[in-house]
């Protein structure tokens, strides 16, 4: 009986890594939400001398830590292959997940950037089926890779559907 393979790793893909930056646009809204908090909470508790406020600063800030540990973590693990038929993209470090969208079944493609995006140098190529539980997106592009992607998945889809 052979060895079941993994079904997040099909063979001969390699895959492409999205830029680094992506952590630090990851972490700075999670120091804003837990941070900001901590602080506030700390100063309550210092204040007030009541020792079992330190309970509420204790958590926040084994929170944050979790999350300044885990958001590398899945930043390295977003990943995109381009196949001759479909486009693979892969995300998730507990709860992984592959995604495979076939070129011919992709209407529309999407890049988009919020200020935090634009200020890290990063963006976001979307992909759009007919599926409307298609969650095909790659976060994390630098710009000009972005473009490229859009514009190659673009052709790409034009090319399949042309061929039905």
């Amino acid at each position: 009986m052979s060895e079941p393979k993994n079904p997040f790793e099909p063979a001969d893909v390699v895959w492409q890594p999205v830029s680094g930056r992506l952590v630090t646009v990851r972490l700075i809204p999670l120091g804003l939400v837990l941070g900001l908090p901590l602080l506030g909470s700390a100063a309550a508790a210092a204040l007030s001398g009541i020792a079992g406020l330190w309970a509420i600063p204790a958590v926040l800030a084994l929170l944050l830590v979790w999350g300044a540990v885990l958001v590398p973590r899945q930043v390295r693990a977003v990943g995109y292959a381009e196949r001759d038929d479909d486009l693979l993209i892969r995300r998730g470090v507990m709860f992984r997940s592959l995604v495979v969208v076939p070129y011919g079944r992709m209407q529309f493609v999407d890049v988009h950037a919020g200020p935090l995006d634009r200020w890290a140098g990063v963006a976001s190529v979307q992909l759009h089926t007919a599926s409307a539980s298609s969650d095909a997106a790659i976060p994390g592009l630098v710009p000009a890779e972005a473009a490229r992607l859009r514009d190659r998945l673009a052709a790409r889809g034009e090319a399949r559907l042309a061929g039905l």
